[in-house]
């Protein structure tokens, strides 16, 4: 079948994209789903720092390739061998499909399963090989979705079948910024009814970060941002306390107001100078979480000897740490009770031609989550 999709063929352009326009509108051929593959329609596709990152080239990926991981949409049509879906189901794509078979599978951290990220690595499907095609151009896939496209055939590891009466725009979101940002709190960190919290970086992962934090019971969420509309946004979500982290300063200015820092901080913005914040900010005795993708050959350097003198705690969190089958839907439940302000981090609609003027308004940080409509 013949559908429109968003293709990135070289990565590094320059900003503003609006005016060098990495990514271009195609009419691709996407092949029907074979053994263990479901086709669904595209119903919403929000942009992530994920794929912004393969656009500037700090996340190098196979090219060319139909970017898009972030999704919901409705299912077509199911290859053989696919039991637990049909059509009609409302879906929401994950990034990291678990094959069940390797270790990280087996031990129960789908997260890290070798064989998703040997296939996300290499533009594949779980299941082997490429299903989009420009005439005889294979054209790879983004972490096995490819979600700015009208349509999509995905492994059926990488979809969670979810109620049909959450709208697609929110559901779009619990695919990556939800399950990434609240499960590094409530699985990563395991954080208790009282304890402190900061999140440094206020984009989707971070924004649910914090109000994974308050579900939770954190008795203080402090959320920095150097960007002040975000600091904004972060107060009407919950945060106690709010600070611009470009600010000289600030690590002083919050560690006397916190009484020497936090119990949990979550850096969440993939740069090296908040994660400098991050780990300073952090209490004696604290633990420190990242959720963020640098660029491979950025370092993080610390004091070594702080990790035993302050018995500090540094861990990384991929995914938040979930497992999509069990937290997707527990996540949206929580969203339906009212108690995740999911739908607030949306703060506006596109359609895929207007794809590349988004991604400058994510890549300025005037913008926390925006949905691509098709």
């Amino acid at each position: 079948m013949k559908m429109k999709s968003a293709v990135l063929r070289e990565s590094g352009a320059p900003s503003p994209y609006e005016q060098s326009r990495p990514l271009t509108i195609e009419t691709l051929e996407l092949d029907p789903p074979q053994q263990g593959e479901v086709l669904i329609q595209i119903k919403a596709a929000s942009l992530c720092h994920s794929d912004l990152s393969v656009i500037n080239g700090s996340r190098p990926r196979p090219l060319p390739m139909a970017l898009g991981h972030e999704a919901s949409g409705v299912v077509v049509e199911t290859g053989k061998g696919v039991n637990d879906f049909e059509p009609g189901d409302h879906v929401v794509c994950v990034f990291i499909p678990s094959c069940g078979q390797c270790l990280p599978c087996k031990e129960g951290r789908p997260a890290l399963c070798e064989n998703g990220a040997k296939s996300n690595n290499e533009g594949t499907l779980l299941t082997g090989g490429k299903r989009i095609h420009a005439e005889d151009e294979l054209i790879h896939h983004h972490l096995g979705i490819s979600a700015f496209s009208e349509y999509a055939v995905v492994a059926e590891q990488s979809l969670v079948k979810v109620d049909k009466d959450i709208p697609f725009e929110q559901a779009a979101l619990f695919g990556c910024a939800v399950i990434t940002g609240v499960g590094a709190v409530v699985n990563t960190a395991g954080i208790n009814m009282g304890e402190t919290v900061a999140i440094v970086g206020l984009g989707g992962v971070g924004l649910s970060a914090l109000i994974g934090a308050r579900a939770s019971g954190a008795g203080k969420v402090v959320a920095l941002d150097i960007n002040d509309k975000k600091l904004a946004l972060a107060q009407e979500l919950g945060a106690t306390e709010t600070f611009n982290s470009a600010k000289e300063g600030v690590v002083e200015q919050i560690r006397e107001a916190t009484d020497g820092g936090l119990d949990y901080v979550f850096e969440t913005a993939g740069a090296v100078p908040a994660m400098e914040v991050a780990y300073k900010i952090t209490k004696r005795g604290g633990t420190t979480v990242t959720t963020g993708l640098p660029h491979p050959e950025h370092h993080f350097s610390f004091p070594y000897v702080s990790l035993t003198a302050e018995e500090k705690t540094l861990k990384g969190s991929y995914v938040g740490s979930c497992i999509p089958d069990r937290d997707v839907p527990r996540f949206i439940d929580l969203f339906k009770q009212e108690r995740l302000q999911v739908d607030q981090l949306v703060t506006e609609s596109h359609s895929v031609e207007e794809i590349n003027k988004g991604f400058d308004k994510l890549a300025t940080g005037e913008s926390s989550r925006i949905i691509i409509t098709f």
